[in-house]
């Protein structure tokens, strides 16, 4: 299990789905109307450091789901400038910078131990009474050592599919070298893969 992520009472300005359909609007990923956008659910891991935030969200437009994961920062990452979503001010923790995950290095690195130990999503506990709940998505890394390799890349699934064909073009659901994860909503429950390291 990848530890317990720290959940805030807290008040955010701007919104992280404020933030999260401004940006949406510029990604060619992104062909949809940014302001019907909902969160379905979200995922998180923890940063070994203790330094850097690092969840993911499921967005909705009402027809498809995307995949959307965010680093939480307390100063700038000068290096990855171009993937910066925007800004925000956190009640508890001051000045936020948040980051497209898929550039961040803390992000990139967990993500690969996760899928290479076929570990999981972290618990999340709240932070002013100390309840602990479990991650609101079964996330599941589907093993490979070559995970872990500086030649293999994380490719983000963006616009999430639950096809689990052969014949489709799309990554198995559990295979090796996968981050695949199970959600509820309204509709009932859905898999789908959400990461994979290509060689």
């Amino acid at each position: 299990m990848s530890g317990t992520a720290e959940i805030y009472d807290a008040v955010l300005d701007p919104g992280k789905l404020e933030l999260l359909r401004a940006w949406v609007r510029h990604q060619d990923w992104f062909d949809g109307d940014p302001e019907v956008l909902e969160q379905v659910t979200a995922y998180r891991f923890v940063d070994p450091e203790g330094d850097v935030g690092m969840e993911s969200f499921l967005l909705t437009d009402g027809s498809r789901t995307f995949h959307v994961p965010v680093t939480y920062r307390g100063a700038e990452l000068d290096e990855v400038g171009d993937f910066l979503i925007g800004e925000m001010e956190h009640s508890v923790l001051g000045r936020r910078w948040v980051y497209d995950a898929s550039a961040d290095p803390v992000y990139i690195s967990e993500v690969r131990r996760v899928i290479s130990h076929r570990d999981g999503a972290a618990d999340h506990v709240q932070v002013e009474d100390g309840t602990v709940t479990p991650s609101p998505v079964n996330i599941r890394g589907g093993g490979d050592a070559l995970a872990q390799s500086p030649d293999a890349a994380l490719q983000i699934i963006r616009v999430v599919s639950e096809e689990n064909d052969a014949e489709a073009d799309r990554p198995l659901i559990g295979s090796p070298g996968t981050l695949s994860g199970t959600w509820q909503d309204a509709d009932g429950s859905h898999t789908a893969v959400l990461a994979v390291v290509v060689s």
